[in-house]
């Protein structure tokens, strides 16, 4: 049961000014940020009831919206399509001279973010949330002040000034790492922004990092032609995955063309007029240097937590990110942080799952603290990959004896019929309870299957019930019932 929250009954707790001032900047909760978890959050803090602003410097929707996994998958999706055009032959189809205008692709990328981007105006409106454009600053407990942003305020978006609420959550959310030496400079050296809206596409390519961001551009840019180079410096990619699963993906990318190096780091970048010599070192006192036309940077994101007075107010920060609990709160009353900014793992989903519990708590609902065993983590590369809860070596380390389960894609009739029968479905159990630790995906469509292991895993559904749960025929979704068979030496298709 978590700890009882302290209603908040309205504006008669806030501080005692003129009713003048409480009217016009006077509100119950502000939220700093309208990402995913800024803006989810200030729609559910409306349906509670509370009175509600959201303060934004430079556009609705936030990075993932704008700048991150809405405009990626759009990116993607264009890769996807080209891919089976390239491919027709093997569906018994007819294709010829395949191509595609990189200026097009981007543009489809981004009116698909603006679209959304009006989207979240929109709801904001709907929910009756104020809108407050500009810089925010936490003056004390209670108290906001707003600087003028440099970008234009939407349409009816209140300005610059000084705003109370009895409770501030931070929303604010991360950007991309920089690495000594490795240090952007928006034409040769990118981040995942110049990444997403290339003038022309580069011949050849560097990527430093195989967490997700930096798999799905690699993916992304060998698919549209590119030579691809992937460096990880630690011994896998994709680190945060299982391990066979990353094996799976390792094996899949090099065949496709992308050369991958783990155990690699890259040590200095000697940039020309349009290429970048980049001097790798295995660690093993092995160094080589290969030249390309354009890096990325994906060496992972710090969250942001400057200049918003957090130091002048003590409020506890480690590594980079916020220290909050289970329900947002932080060491300082009436302050909260939710998504990125408040910490790994960083994603738009958490974010939005974090905000709803926190405005939940507030109002004395007593929510469930958020468990980040059971947030779903998907890579949306070239074979996509999905993932939730504990991985088989964290289930070993944790002293578990488990049970684990496999099918592969190709004992699947549907994964045959659309021409995607590489990838695998695994799945790990608690040998004496049969709980579900964790479940990872490899393959075609992973990405929306894994919620079917989410939502069993919330309710704490054992393999009885899995294995006694129909799934339909002929569907990618057969093979999650065969793992967990496979797992307790019943699988029937293989």
């Amino acid at each position: 049961m978590p700890p009882a929250a302290v209603p908040f009954h309205g504006l008669s707790q806030l501080p005692s000014h003129s009713m003048e001032r409480r009217v016009a900047d006077a509100f119950d909760i502000i939220i700093i940020g309208s990402g995913p978890g800024g803006y989810v959050t200030a729609i559910r803090a409306a349906q509670l009831g509370f009175k509600t602003a959201i303060v934004e410097k430079s556009h609705l929707g936030g990075i993932c919206l704008n700048w991150g996994c809405i405009p990626t998958k759009a990116l993607l999706r264009s890769a996807e399509i080209y891919h089976y055009m390239r491919h027709a032959k093997d569906y018994g189809l007819s294709a010829d001279n395949i191509a595609y205008d990189p200026k097009a692709v981007v543009a489809r990328s981004r009116g698909v973010s603006k679209r959304l981007n009006e989207g979240v105006g929109f709801l904001m409106k709907k929910n009756k949330v104020s809108v407050i454009w500009g810089q925010a600053t936490i003056e004390a407990p209670g108290k906001v002040m707003v600087a003028a942003s440099k970008t234009e305020a939407p349409k009816g978006a209140l300005g610059p000034g000084s705003y109370q609420a009895k409770h501030i959550i931070l929303a604010t959310g991360a950007r991309p790492r920089v690495l000594p030496g490795l240090e952007p400079d928006k034409k040769l050296v990118w981040t995942y922004f110049e990444a997403m809206i290339p003038e022309a596409m580069p011949k050849s390519l560097l990527v430093v990092g195989s967490g997700a961001i930096g798999v799905e551009f690699a993916s992304f840019y060998r698919t549209m032609g590119a030579e691809v180079t992937l460096v990880e410096v630690l011994p896998q990619i994709l680190p945060v995955e299982d391990d066979e699963i990353a094996g799976l993906a390792r094996k899949s990318f090099e065949k496709q063309g992308i050369k991958v190096m783990t155990a690699t780091k890259v040590t200095k970048l000697d940039k020309k007029a349009n290429s970048v010599v980049a001097t790798l070192d295995d660690g093993k006192g092995k160094t080589q240097t290969i030249e390309v036309e354009r890096v990325i940077s994906a060496v992972g994101v710090a969250g942001n937590i400057e200049n918003l007075g957090l130091e002048k107010l003590g409020v506890k920060t480690d590594r980079g990110c916020v220290v909050a609990d289970g329900f947002g709160r932080t060491n300082v009353p009436g302050i909260y942080a939710i998504g990125d900014v408040a910490g790994p793992p960083m994603l738009a989903h958490k974010a939005e799952h974090e905000g709803v519990i926190c405005v939940e708590a507030i109002k004395g609902l007593h929510p469930h603290a958020m468990d980040k065993t059971l947030i779903p983590g998907c890579t949306y590369c070239h074979p996509q990959i999905a993932s939730v809860g504990l991985t088989e070596a964290k289930a070993k380390e944790g002293g578990r004896d488990i049970r684990v389960g496999r099918f592969p894609f190709m004992g699947n009739g549907k994964a045959i019929a659309l021409g995607e029968d590489q990838g695998l479905v695994k799945v790990i159990f608690d040998k004496k309870t049969g709980q579900l630790l964790g479940a990872h995906m490899i393959g075609a469509e992973v990405t929306e299957l894994i919620q079917g292991y989410v939502v069993a895993m919330n309710l704490e559904t054992t393999e009885a019930e899995l294995m006694h749960t129909i799934f339909p025929h002929p569907t990618l979704s057969e093979m999650m019932k065969e793992a967990v068979l496979d797992a307790y030496g019943q699988v029937l298709n293989m």
